[in-house]
C-alpha cells in the first residue's frame, strides 16, 4: 500500500498545484488541471503517474459520472420549459456542424480514408459537459437562466455524438435494447422513488442520500458499460429527470461538489491531460492543428448564426459558441472507441486526442479573457469583483 498512498499523494499534489495556478493565473480549475496534467505526463512518463492503474481510472471515471450529474441536476425543469427551442436549436447544430466539417476535412485535407473521417467528425462533434458545467459552477452561471440553457445544448449535442457513435460504428444488439429499457425503467422509477426516499429517510449523519445517488449512478453506469454505451450518458438523463429533487437541495448539493470537486475530478481532468502524446504532436502537428481549427471553426459557423437568431447580444452569442467549442469527455471516449476497434492508428489518436483536450482549453480561455458576460453574472459575485472572485468561489461554496 506504500506505493499506493504515495502515487495518491502525487495526483493530489498535483490537483493542489493546478488549484493554485487557477487562482494565480484566473482561469477555470478544470483548464489548469488538464495542462498540469499534460506538462506531468510530459515530464515525468505515464508509467510514473500510474495512470492505466485500476484505481486511478476508477476514481477519474467516478469524477466524469458525478460532475455529469451535478450538471444535469442543475438544469431547472421550468428555465428547460422556457428556454428548450433556443437549447435545441444550439444543440442540434453544435453536433452536425463539426461532425461534417472535421469529417470532411479528415477526409479531404489529412487525406484519411472514410471510416476514420467519420470517427474524427463523431470526436470532433462533442461539446465537454464537464467542462462547461466546471466553468459554469466557478463562475456562479449555473444558478441563471444562461447558464441552464448552455447546459441543455451541451447534453443535446452529446446525445446527438453517442447517437451517432452507435448508429454508425457499434453494432445494434440485444444488449443495446435491454440498456435503453433498463435506462428507461430507472427514468420512470427514479423521481418517483427518490422523492419518497429522502422525504423518509434524509437528512441524517449517515448520508443516506449519497449512497442512495451513487449506487443508482454506478448500477447505471455498469448496466451502460455493459452494452458498450458509456456510464456519464445515464448520468447525465439521470441528473436532469431529478433535478426537481436533488437540484432544489442546496445543501445535499455542496456535499456532492465537496466530494467530486475536492477528490474525484482531479483525477480525471489530470489524466485528460496525461493522455495526450507531445512527442506524437511535435512529430506531426498538421492533423492536430487542422482538427482543432476545423472544430472551432465549424462551431462558430453553426452556434454564433443560431444564438444571434434567438436574440443574443454579439457579447453573449460569442461566449455561448467559445463554450459549445469546448470537448473531452465523448471527444476521448469517441477517439479511444476508434483505437480499440482499429477504426483509427496511434498517430490518429493521438492528434484526436489532443485536438480534443486543446478544445477543452482554448476556446474557454479566450471567451473567459474576452467575452465573458459579466452582466450575466449573479448579482453576489459581480459585487465582490466579478470574474476574479467567482474564479475561486467554487472553493469558498
Amino acid at each position: 500500500m506504500t506505493e499506493t498512498y504515495a502515487l495518491a499523494a502525487l495526483w493530489i499534489g498535483l490537483a493542489l498545484a493546478a488549484a493554485l495556478a487557477s487562482i494565480w493565473l484566473r482561469v477555470a480549475t478544470s483548464l489548469s488541471e488538464i495542462v498540469v496534467g499534460t506538462l506531468a505526463g510530459a515530464v515525468l512518463g505515464t508509467a510514473v503517474l500510474g495512470v492505466d492503474q485500476t484505481w486511478i481510472k476508477f476514481l477519474a471515471g467516478a469524477g466524469a459520472i458525478l460532475l455529469t450529474f451535478l450538471a444535469g441536476a442543475e438544469i431547472d425543469p421550468d428555465a428547460f420549459r422556457r428556454q428548450w427551442k433556443e437549447a435545441t436549436a444550439i444543440g442540434l447544430v453544435s453536433f452536425f456542424a463539426p461532425f461534417l466539417g472535421c469529417a470532411a476535412g479528415a477526409y479531404w485535407l489529412l487525406d484519411w480514408g472514410g471510416q476514420a473521417s467519420l470517427l474524427a467528425g463523431i470526436a470532433m462533434s462533442t461539446t465537454s459537459v464537464a467542462v462547461v458545467y466546471a466553468v459554469m459552477l466557478e463562475f456562479g452561471f449555473n444558478r441563471t437562466d444562461y447558464g441552464k440553457m448552455v447546459l441543455a445544448a451541451c447534453f443535446i449535442t452529446d446525445l446527438g455524438t453517442v447517437v451517432g457513435l452507435g448508429l454508425i460504428f457499434a453494432p445494434f444488439s440485444l444488449k443495446t435494447v435491454l440498456f435503453v429499457g433498463g435506462l428507461a425503467a430507472a427514468a420512470l422509477a427514479l423521481p418517483w422513488a427518490t422523492s419518497r426516499f429522502f422525504k423518509r429517510y434524509g437528512g441524517r449523519p449517515s448520508e443516506l442520500e449519497t449512497k442512495y445517488l451513487l449506487l443508482a449512478l454506478f448500477g447505471l453506469g455498469a448496466l451502460a458499460g455493459w452494452a458498450d454505451s458509456e456510464a456519464v450518458l445515464p448520468a447525465y438523463v439521470i441528473g436532469m429527470l431529478l433535478a426537481g429533487t436533488v437540484g432544489r437541495d442546496h445543501a445535499l448539493i455542496r456535499r456532492l461538489r465537496t466530494l467530486t470537486l475536492g477528490l474525484l475530478t482531479p483525477f480525471y481532468f489530470l489524466r485528460a491531460g496525461s493522455l495526450v502524446s507531445v512527442p506524437a504532436l511535435i512529430a506531426a502537428p498538421a492533423a492536430f492543428l487542422a482538427m482543432l481549427l476545423l472544430k472551432i471553426a465549424s462551431k462558430s459557423a453553426g452556434v454564433y448564426p443560431v444564438a444571434r437568431a434567438f436574440g443574443s447580444p454579439n457579447k453573449v452569442s460569442m461566449y455561448t459558441t467559445l463554450l459549445m467549442s469546448t470537448g473531452l469527455t465523448f471527444g476521448t471516449i469517441s477517439s479511444l472507441f476508434g483505437l480499440s476497434r482499429g477504426i483509427v492508428d496511434q498517430t490518429q489518436y493521438s492528434a484526436l486526442v489532443a485536438a480534443v483536450v486543446a478544445s477543452a482549453v482554448v476556446p474557454t480561455l479566450i471567451a473567459n479573457a474576452w467575452f465573458l458576460p459579466r452582466h450575466l453574472l449573479p448579482k453576489a459575485e459581480v459585487a465582490e469583483g466579478g470574474a476574479g472572485v467567482a474564479a475561486t468561489g467554487a472553493e469558498r461554496r
